[in-house]
């Protein structure tokens, strides 16, 4: 079910920190077409989980490009440079998006994607690609496409067909649509769920004009996920962290934890990618799985009953401590749930599971991006201009505001303009005529307001 529909005119944020210079941070709070999105988000979640993560684990080389620090803070993977260009392209951060993509293409092997762990700045310590790496990054260059268009340095379309084409060419097994780990291993005998992202397939499919291939990329992928649950004797949603493409787990993946057999750090992040299927596109088969991540969750008894890992038999591995890695994929599930206060405890619970680790304080952060519609369908969300905000009928400006917000219509006629607080408190009513026309704000409280013209409300920060 859509949500009620909302046009943000969202926040050009301004912020100094040490470490880096945030020139231009704004989130777009999309409504998705499929699922309930939670309701108890404060105006400033997705800012402060994104400032937070990006001066924890962006750092800046030289020219121009950046580097995302792994477990290790001296090494850099790839998985890690791609979720940093998700979170940048989301939060409108174009100065860190464009220097992690100049580090990805300067490490890039002969088939054109990432090498997966880079020693610092430069210098290649793991070979070859990780496939959940290039997906992400694709995803993103498109996401880059729409929101900045390719009048500056980097061409992000050209960019993003490129790597789609590698990855088709590379990365998904020739003759039957099953998605390998990476450029140079895997396959039929061996994949990782996790890495399976049919919502991106299919955005890839329209992008390229290419969509019977990518759609049976995405059909097997389910084909995939089914047989293992229905072959191991799974419960619920527990996916093995690898497995072959009839089910089976796989042996190629000794070095593995459990060799590859459990619900571990691997396939937690599939319930994250599948819901993403769900409420961009709204298909069947994303509906089954993330309903079955959703059961497990009150088999648990709540979010705050999730534990890191279960063997596929539901067996928790670990019960003395808690990780968003887990919960927040769970919380996604949720937004294909029918039941609100069921959707809003998993965003509590994965909002209070703050955590310094790389792997989990990233995903969180993505997690809390999804929840709160800024990871939209690149492809249907109109993304809207962050230095101008331009409707048909008039322009808003600047925006975040600290004194007082200009508003230009197209057209001279009577207009009701009201000012209301998030709770719904009318703090300025003007009626106007003129073409142009200000609004007070610089005696209110710093926080996000609504702006109601002629009965329609839109997003401002007072900032």
């Amino acid at each position: 079910m859509k949500l009620p529909y909302l046009l943000c005119l969202l926040a050009t944020l301004f912020f100094g920190v040490t470490t880096a210079q945030i020139s231009n941070v704004s989130f777009i709070n999309a409504d998705y077409d499929h699922g309930l999105q939670p309701t108890n988000i404060q105006a400033n979640d997705a800012y402060d989980v994104y400032v937070s993560w990006r001066n924890t684990f962006a750092e800046a080389c030289t020219n121009g490009r950046y580097r995302i620090r792994f477990d290790n803070p001296a090494e850099t993977v790839s998985e890690g440079v791609a979720y940093g260009m998700l979170l940048s392209v989301y939060a409108n951060d174009q100065e860190l998006f464009d220097g992690l993509w100049l580090y990805y293409q300067d490490h890039a092997n002969g088939n054109g994607v990432m090498n997966w762990k880079i020693n610092g700045c430069s210098g290649v310590i793991g070979n070859n690609g990780a496939t959940d790496a290039e997906l992400d990054a694709a995803l993103a260059l498109i996401t880059a496409d729409k929101r900045w268009g390719n009048a500056g340095a980097i061409n992000y379309q050209s960019a993003a067909t490129t790597l789609i084409a590698a990855i088709k060419n590379h990365e998904v097994e020739s003759g039957t649509s099953v998605l390998k780990p990476g450029d140079a291993w895997g396959g039929s005998q061996n994949t990782n769920p996790s890495y399976f992202a049919p919502g991106y397939f299919r955005v890839f499919g329209e992008y390229t004009s290419d969509t019977t291939f990518w759609n049976a990329v995405a059909s097997k992928c389910y084909e995939i996920i089914n047989a293992n649950l229905t072959k191991n004797s799974a419960v619920y949603n527990l996916v093995s962290d690898w497995c072959e493409a009839d089910g089976d787990y796989s042996t190629i993946v000794p070095w593995a934890y459990d060799q590859g057999k459990s619900y571990y750090y691997d396939a937690a992040r599939t319930p994250w990618r599948i819901a993403i299927d769900y409420v961009w596109h709204g298909d069947a088969q994303a509906l089954t799985y993330t309903t079955l991540c959703n059961n497990f969750v009150t088999a648990q008894g709540g979010f705050d009953q999730i534990y890191p890992g279960y063997s596929q038999a539901g067996v928790a591995i670990n019960t003395t401590y808690k990780d968003p890695t887990f919960t927040g994929a769970y919380s996604s599930a949720a937004m294909s749930s029918t039941t609100q206060t069921f959707v809003n405890n998993g965003y509590t619970e994965l909002k209070n599971q703050a955590t310094s680790a790389y792997f989990g304080a990233t995903l969180r952060a993505l997690y809390m991006l999804a929840l709160s519609g800024n990871t939209y369908n690149p492809l249907t969300q109109n993304v809207l201009s962050v230095d101008e905000q331009s409707i048909s009928s008039f322009k808003i400006h600047p925006n975040p505001v600290s004194d007082r917000l200009h508003l230009t219509f197209k057209t001279s006629e009577p207009r009701t303009l009201e000012l209301f607080t998030l709770s719904g408190q009318n703090v300025w009513t003007k009626k106007v005529y003129a073409l142009e026309t200000q609004v007070p704000m610089d005696s209110l409280q710093r926080g996000v307001y609504l702006l109601r013209i002629k009965g329609e409300s839109f997003k401002v920060v007072k900032w």
